[in-house]
């Protein structure tokens, strides 16, 4: 059994070996899951989120716990249920600018599942949209706005971003209305030219 921890803030992903681990739909949907929970979540629970077995959802956790991004979190109980919790509640990836081709592929390899999670995420909610009760498809918003910013500005937009966002984080808000819906914001900057 672990003991509890203190709430770990964001880790920086930069072994090719993390990255390659995560870099798998199911695993990243995994951690997001878990990573939303206090308590963490048992196979069978993950696995019902994930859409497989879960013995194949056990598998993944045991390749996400070998790679150091979930560990056996305190039972509930019942000793033979075991449950999972994230390491850390948020992560980022860096392979850094000058480090070797092995690296800089697992971390394109680890971004373009990310970035195909989250298009298909945007293409559910197209399919979803006409259905969705009036105030929920009124309060979406799919947007792309190009800005001139030099480095630092960049920089600064990005905290003012995560501070906005804060409050509002899934795992840390405390009584949410029973309204409230979990909502993906994908927040991406990057230089076009």
């Amino acid at each position: 059994m672990t003991e509890p921890r203190a709430e770990g803030s964001r880790v920086t992903i930069s072994d090719p070996r993390v990255m390659r681990a995560l870099a798998h739909p199911a695993r990243l949907a995994i951690t997001e899951h878990l990573s939303g929970l206090e308590g963490g979540a048992t196979a069978t629970e993950c696995a019902e989120i994930v859409g497989l077995s879960p013995s194949a959802t056990s598998y993944h956790l045991r390749e996400l716990a070998k790679a150091g991004l979930v560990e056996q979190a305190p039972s509930r109980g019942d000793a033979r249920e075991r449950v999972w919790r994230t390491v850390s509640p948020s992560w980022t990836v860096d392979a850094g600018r000058t480090t070797e081709p092995e690296a800089q592929a697992a971390e394109r390899a680890l971004i373009e599942a990310w970035l195909a999670r989250d298009l298909e995420r945007s293409r559910d909610w197209l399919r979803r949209a006409p259905h969705e009760p009036p105030e929920w498809y009124a309060a979406t918003r799919l947007a792309d706005s190009q800005l001139l910013l030099t480095a630092a500005e960049l920089s600064e937009l990005n905290e003012a971003v995560d501070r906005l966002l804060e409050p509002y984080r899934k795992r840390s808000r405390r009584n949410p209305p029973t309204s409230a819906r979990t909502v993906a914001v994908q927040y991406k900057a990057v230089p076009l030219d």
